[in-house]
């Protein structure tokens, strides 16, 4: 079997890559299975593509990125599957996905891990909406061999034109990556963390009214965020950690509660989880909103804590600050729920069968 993986970013750089497929690139090979990746962005230009101005360099990025993507094409014919995540180019209508599934007749499986048919940013202008053409998610589905969602409502939106749709939920390498286990705090500090990328910063900042009644009953409580950004909160304990593969886990490390807000609305629907997924494979006692596929990974009580305010946040966060004896047993409970459903080790047999 000869794969081919069509993807957005580079390798080992993009969250949704690595913990969606790139951490099965092991298995795939001890399978025997033959696979190659060709990427749309490369690792010295991909953050620029991201980042606020420099249009022209962004519009050359573009060029060359769909120069590769028409070569690549040449390429198709020894291959019998054609994974594409999120998309094959970043704009544009679905140009290589018709080709490939319509001319070369290759079967494609299609995998995504947010509502990407929709979008998060308010006010977006007519020509950014025509330029994403958010609508070809739709068509892609539709071509597809098989598709690979990432929870049950992003499956939903799929089974509308497929019927061969699988829940394919991020999942974390607890054998190689996140092995760290509870942080058995002495109690002199307590921090309370929070890990994401720029995009989703404005959740947390959300977030920051509770925080800082948190800050003042809590001589002892420092918070962090590891992002690609720093944020912009008020929090005179706050302290940035810039996000880098190499420091990832031992930065989450020292956490003594994550947690994940979230607004309700149908972008965060289609979340997969991921922030709450790292605490729990981490045993860091998780506190998340009440939102989407945050219901199903988190049993409220059990293995973490489910909120729906800014009071909630309050009353849940204080018990943990609290109560290291509460703090530990969620987390030992949520390493578990890890295990059994969103780890690599449990699903990398299913992440096989989207090739058969």
């Amino acid at each position: 079997m000869k794969i081919l993986f069509l993807v957005p970013y580079p390798l080992r750089q993009s969250p949704s890559q690595r913990f969606r497929f790139e951490q099965y690139f092991g298995f795939l090979s001890q399978k025997g299975i033959e696979f190659k990746v060709k990427t749309f962005l490369k690792p010295d230009n991909w953050r620029v593509f991201y980042s606020e101005g420099n249009s022209f360099l962004k519009a050359a990025l573009i060029i060359k990125g769909f120069t590769e993507r028409l070569i690549s094409l040449f390429e198709i014919p020894p291959y019998d599957f054609i994974f594409i995540h999120r998309e094959a180019t970043p704009i544009g209508p679905p140009f290589f996905e018709w080709i490939i599934a319509k001319v070369f007749r290759k079967r494609i499986i299609y995998d995504f891990d947010d509502a990407i048919w929709l979008t998060d940013k308010k006010n977006e202008s007519w020509i950014v909406k025509t330029v994403r053409w958010r609508s070809k998610v739709e068509s892609i589905c539709k071509w597809s061999y098989k598709v690979s969602a990432g929870n049950a409502y992003l499956a939903a939106f799929a089974k509308r034109v497929n019927g061969n749709v699988v829940i394919n939920p991020t999942t974390v390498d607890t054998e190689n990556v996140h092995v760290e286990g509870f942080k058995d705090s002495s109690g002199e500090r307590i921090v309370i963390g929070w890990t994401g990328s720029h995009s989703t910063l404005k959740y947390l900042k959300e977030l920051e009214p509770a925080l800082l009644r948190l800050e003042a009953k809590f001589a002892h409580v420092d918070f962090w965020v590891i992002a690609d950004k720093p944020p912009n909160m008020r929090l005179p304990r706050l302290y940035f950690r810039p996000w880098s593969s190499e420091t990832e886990v031992s930065d989450l490390a020292q956490f003594d509660i994550g947690i994940m807000p979230l607004p309700d609305d149908e972008w965060t629907k289609g979340k997969c989880g991921f922030k709450a997924l790292q605490y729990m494979a981490m045993e860091i006692p998780t506190v998340a909103s009440a939102v989407g596929v945050n219901t199903t990974i988190i049993s409220h009580g059990v293995n973490g804590f489910l909120v729906k305010d800014n009071n909630e946040w309050e009353t849940f966060l204080s018990r943990l600050i609290e109560d290291k004896s509460l703090r530990k047993s969620l987390g030992k409970e949520g390493r578990k729920t890890l295990d059994l459903n969103y780890s690599v080790l449990s699903n990398r047999e299913r992440f096989t069968l989207l090739f058969s």
